[in-house]
C-alpha cells in the first residue's frame, strides 16, 4: 500500500524528537551519557511498590522496572508491556500481516486523537457511523474535515450503504459541502458500539472489508468492548482479516483492568504507528510509567491465558446485568420504545415511540427532573441531527435499582407522547 498519500500534510512534517531519540540508548547499560535531561532518580522519594488484589494476593513489583517506570522512558511504552501486548494481538487475532508496529498510548483516546490528527487534511472527508462515539466526534469537529455518515443497523455498519457513498461519490456527498476528494479512511466500532451496543457480524465485517480494498479505505478499528462480548467464540476483528495491512487497530484497558490507569495501545502498519509516535513525542512525550508498571506486573503473573479467563469473567459479569437489564426493559418501556438487546459491551440504544422526534429536551430536561439520568441521541449523530433515539447503560446502576430507572424514564416518554399525540 501508498501509506504516504493517506498522511496529512501536518504528521508528515513531523520529525523525531532529538532528545527522544536518544533514549533507546540511555538504556544501554554501558552507555555513558552526558545527554539526558531527565531528573537523579536518587531524588525521588518512591523505594518499592506492590499492589493487592481483590483475590487477596499480593504483586510486589520487580524494583529494577519499579525505579525505571519513574523516569522517562520509550515513547512506544514499557519494552516488556509492549512485547507482552504485541504476543496477546499474535494469539489472539492472528494478523496476517506479520510486521505489523504496537504502541502504547495514555488511553486509546489519546491514540485515536492521534491517528485523527494523522489522516485529517484540510478539505478532506472521513467517513464514521451513524450513530457513534461522542468523544471521538468531539474531537472530529475539532479538525478541518468534514463527517461523512454511514448507515448501521441491529447487525453493525451497513457494507451496501458505504459501497454506495464511495461509488457515487462526489454525488453521494452529505455534507452539503463543495465537491472534495473522496474519503480515504473509515472510522468505526465494531463491537459493543458506543452508543448502540450493536456488534457487526463477521458477514458484515468482512463485506466491509473487501469494500475498503475495493475503494482503498484505512480502517480504524476501535474495538474496546472487544472482549466483553457475550456469545463465543468471539467474533474476528477487522485486525485478524488484514492481509493488506490497512486496519489500525485500538485496544484498551479502560473496561477490563481500570479505567483509571489511562492504558490503551494501537496495533498497525508501521508507517502509521511511527508517524503517531512522532505526534507522542512532541506532546505528552510517553505514556506514563507507573500505571504501565501496575499492568505489566498484573499481566506477566496472570499470563496470556490467565489473561482471557479474567476478560471471559469480565464479559460474563456485563452479559449478566444485561439479561437482568433487558427484563426491566420489557417491563417498563415496551410499547414506549424500541430497541436491540445488545450481545456486546454495556449501552442500549433505544427509539423513542409515540411521535417523538426528539430526545434531547426530554432526556437534558424533563428526565433530569424525574431523577434520572440518560444521553439523548443527537449528541452520537456525526451530522448533529435531531433523533428521537437515546444512549442507556447498565454498566454500574444497581440492578434493584433498575426497574425504577426505567419507571422514571417511562414517565417522561409518556408524558412526551401523550403531549405529541395531542398537537
Amino acid at each position: 500500500m501508498d501509506y504516504q498519500k493517506f498522511l496529512s500534510t501536518r504528521s508528515k512534517a513531523r520529525t523525531p524528537s532529538a532528545i527522544r531519540a536518544l533514549m533507546p540508548y540511555l538504556k544501554q547499560k554501558d552507555m555513558l551519557s552526558l545527554g539526558a535531561g531527565q531528573p537523579n532518580p536518587e531524588t525521588f522519594p518512591y523505594a518499592s511498590m506492590s499492589v493487592t488484589l481483590k483475590s487477596g494476593e499480593t504483586i510486589n513489583f520487580d524494583n529494577e522496572l519499579f525505579q525505571r517506570s519513574l523516569s522517562y522512558d520509550l515513547t512506544t511504552g514499557l519494552p516488556q508491556l509492549n512485547e507482552w501486548l504485541r504476543e496477546l494481538q499474535v494469539t489472539e487475532h492472528a494478523p496476517p500481516c506479520k510486521e505489523f508496529d504496537l504502541a502504547i498510548g495514555s488511553g486509546s483516546q489519546d491514540l485515536l486523537t492521534k491517528a485523527i490528527e494523522m489522516f485529517a487534511e484540510p478539505g478532506s472527508a472521513i467517513l464514521v457511523e451513524e450513530p457513534t462515539y461522542t468523544g471521538v466526534l468531539s474531537f472530529l469537529k475539532s479538525q478541518p474535515v468534514d463527517l461523512v455518515p454511514v448507515d448501521t443497523d441491529a447487525k453493525g455498519i451497513n457494507p451496501e450503504k458505504l459501497d454506495q457513498i464511495l461509488t457515487n461519490w462526489p454525488n453521494s456527498n452529505p455534507t452539503g459541502k463543495k465537491v472534495q476528494p473522496r474519503p480515504q479512511v473509515l472510522y468505526t466500532i465494531p463491537v459493543g458500539g458506543n452508543p448502540t451496543g450493536v456488534s457487526s457480524t463477521l458477514e458484515r465485517k468482512k463485506k466491509t472489508y473487501e469494500i475498503c480494498q475495493k475503494h482503498d479505505i484505512v480502517i480504524i478499528e476501535d474495538d474496546p468492548y472487544y472482549y466483553l462480548q457475550f456469545n463465543t467464540p468471539r467474533t474476528p476483528s477487522y485486525f485478524s482479516m488484514d492481509v493488506d495491512g490497512r486496519v489500525l487497530r485500538m485496544d484498551s484497558m479502560s473496561k477490563i483492568l481500570s479505567s483509571g490507569i489511562r492504558i490503551g495501545w494501537v496495533s498497525g502498519p508501521k508507517v502509521f504507528i511511527e508517524r503517531m509516535n512522532m505526534h507522542t513525542m512532541s506532546t505528552n512525550l510517553q505514556p506514563a510509567g507507573i500505571p504501565q508498571l501496575m499492568a505489566y506486573g498484573l499481566l506477566a503473573e496472570w499470563g496470556h491465558d490467565g489473561f482471557l479467563r479474567h476478560v471471559d469473567q469480565v464479559a460474563n459479569f456485563y452479559r449478566e446485568r444485561r439479561d437482568v437489564f433487558a427484563e426491566a426493559l420489557e417491563r417498563n418501556l415496551k410499547g414506549l420504545a424500541e430497541w436491540v438487546v445488545p450481545d456486546s459491551g454495556m449501552f442500549v440504544w433505544i427509539r423513542l415511540l409515540g411521535g417523538i422526534t426528539d430526545s434531547n429536551e426530554l432526556i437534558l430536561q424533563k428526565a433530569v427532573k424525574n431523577n434520572v439520568l440518560a444521553v439523548p441521541g443527537t449528541v452520537f449523530m456525526p451530522l448533529n441531527n435531531k433523533t428521537p433515539c437515546v444512549r442507556v447503560s447498565y454498566s454500574c446502576i444497581e440492578t434493584d435499582q433498575m426497574d425504577e430507572a426505567l419507571r422514571r424514564l417511562a414517565t417522561v416518554i409518556s408524558e412526551e407522547s401523550n403531549s405529541s399525540s395531542s398537537k
